[in-house]
């Protein structure tokens, strides 16, 4: 195929079908198979692109290097206004060649079945094929606008009326989530989620051409001597026998070291793929005991996915929590590739999340380790191009830090067991507040699919919140409070997100979209809320289960 050769959808289409790994970027059609097994940020993102416009996501996460690069993977190009097709990772149906061939020859044989298909749902293009159905499952709630009728619906208490299937429960409460977001967010269609990309493009560029996606080096500056007070001072409570200070102390000094570590995983210190690497790794890896390409590529994938409950790694936190009821339908996860099961003991958890939700987020940094061991040990990460070398300079950081904290500091400086196992608790609960952090953005947001059809802007505000603080508390929050401005524009340096949310904001009032903030009080009570909501709707379920089989 030219390069400047025009394709059809029918045409990509086809391609995807016959397993080609297929995205269009800036009217630009790219074939990106060859790329996969040396993509730095991992195949999975690439999948959740196949078949969309990945103008925005592209634009959003890569280099002027990547972008020109992009150019050696085009196939062709197309001139016309693109409708997204669901990606096969996400349950995408694609027909072949042959499939929409026959369904053309077919389709003009009839001219009265041609005329009732051409006037059907905008939503999907459905074909009629030797009396079968194809869908092309593509921008799936187009058709559905602000001003149609959606069934209400509301969960009772098995109590009151006979009790539904637990599915036919799911259904409902998810139906009402949809209906939810599709009245209070801009509408779906067409000509308003180009409106919204077209202005958030325009306001890319204005911040770039403000400087906005300059590291400003200074502002590290402060953030080195909290490392550095944090770090002596632990050192010096452990030799005066204040074990627990210095744990606490260290614990406090992880607990900053990470929104820098942050910053390096997301290109944003010397926007240098290997540099940031580097100083990620240093971070992480030999002075946190935690791995950056696990973290890299759960993050990115969060990112382009953000609070979908079946490919969103970062809400996939059973048996602990759930922050959706399609958790309750035992999903498969497309990113850990198993089944995560609503069980027992999820059931249980899932009942009182709202009252265990800070208890176990203490705990949260050792499921850290287990993560990331689990990530290097079975070389999760890329093992190809330039990212490959990263796993050994990785498995090497984690044995140091096992070696400096593990064996010098806890064995050899503590002097009883129980003051060890002290030790450890102190220094990793202390991190908590990072965890907390994490979540509150995202678990009081919306989860609902909205399709395919919309815009990236639109997403990334529908499903992120920010957490309003005053200007001197922003070492406590790492910069991450402005979610809502990250998710926007990723590899923006986190100091410089105070500055830029007051564009985002005057942006929301333009598209028309709420910008969604709270305090941090506020923000925890929306969490606890919506936690509390889906617990009852576990308890609900599961005694619905239990009337059935009675």
């Amino acid at each position: 195929m030219g390069l400047k050769q025009l394709l059809s959808s029918d045409d990509v289409e086809a391609m995807i079908a016959d397993g080609k790994s297929i995205v269009i970027y800036e009217n630009r059609v790219l074939r990106l198979d060859s790329w996969l097994h040396k993509h730095p940020g991992g195949d999975k993102v690439v999948f959740h692109m196949v078949g969309r416009d990945a103008t925005d996501e592209f634009n959003a996460y890569h280099s002027d290097e990547a972008k020109a690069m992009s150019r050696k993977f085009q196939i062709g190009r197309i001139d016309s206004a693109w409708k997204n097709f669901v990606p096969p990772i996400q349950g995408g149906f694609f027909r072949t060649k042959e499939m929409i061939d026959e369904a053309i020859t077919f389709s003009a044989s009839s001219s009265s079945r041609s005329s009732s298909i051409s006037n059907g749902s905008s939503s999907d293009d459905v074909h009629t094929l030797n009396g079968i159905v194809a869908r092309k499952r593509h921008n799936s709630f187009d058709s559905m606008t602000d001003s149609e009728e959606v069934p209400k619906v509301t969960i009772v208490s098995p109590s009151v009326r006979e009790p539904p299937a637990s599915a036919e429960l799911i259904a409902e409460y998810e139906r009402k989530l949809v209906e939810h977001d599709l009245k209070k967010y801009p509408s779906l269609d067409y000509e308003t989620q180009t409106f919204i990309t077209n202005k958030y493009r325009e306001l890319e560029t204005m911040l770039q051409r403000e400087g906005y996606f300059k590291c400003t080096y200074w502002g590290y500056g402060s953030e080195c001597v909290r490392y550095v007070i944090l770090a002596a001072l632990s050192y010096y409570f452990l030799q005066t026998k204040w074990y627990l200070l210095s744990a606490t102390c260290l614990g406090l000094f992880w607990h900053q070291l990470m929104f820098t570590a942050h910053d390096a995983g997301h290109r944003a210190i010397t926007g240098s793929f290997f540099w940031d690497s580097i100083i990620g790794g240093l971070i992480a890896n030999y002075v946190s005991g935690l791995s950056i390409g696990w973290w890299k590529s759960s993050h990115n994938i969060h990112h382009f996915v953000t609070n979908d409950p079946v490919h969103d790694p970062d809400i996939q936190q059973l048996p602990f929590f759930a922050v959706s009821t399609k958790t309750f339908n035992d999903i498969f996860s497309t990113y850990y590739n198993r089944l995560i099961e609503f069980d027992a003991a999820a059931q249980i958890m899932v009942s009182i999340q709202n009252w265990t939700y800070y208890p176990v987020l203490c705990l949260g940094r050792f499921n850290l380790h287990r993560l990331s061991w689990e990530h290097l040990l079975f070389g999760k990460g890329p093992r190809h191009g330039e990212a490959a070398w990263l796993r050994y300079y990785e498995i090497v950081g984690v044995i140091a830090f096992w070696y400096w904290y593990g064996y010098l500091l806890v064995y050899l400086q503590l002097p009883t067991i129980s003051t060890r196992i002290a030790y450890i608790l102190v220094s990793h609960i202390v991190t908590m507040p990072l965890h907390v952090q994490v979540t509150l953005s995202h678990f009081a947001m919306s989860t609902a699919d909205l399709g395919v059809s919309e815009s990236f802007a639109q997403k990334m505000l529908r499903t992120t919140m920010d957490v309003d603080c005053p200007a001197w508390l922003d070492f406590l929050h790492g910069g991450l409070q402005f979610q809502a401005v990250h998710h926007l524009f990723p590899r923006m340096p986190r100091h410089n997100f105070r500055a830029a949310q007051k564009h985002v904001i005057d942006f929301c009032k333009i598209i028309g979209m709420e910008y969604c903030i709270y305090g941090f009080v506020d923000g925890n009570k929306e969490v606890l809320s919506r936690l509390e909501d889906i617990a009852k709707q576990a308890s609900i379920i599961v005694t619905c289960a239990a009337q059935r089989k009675a």
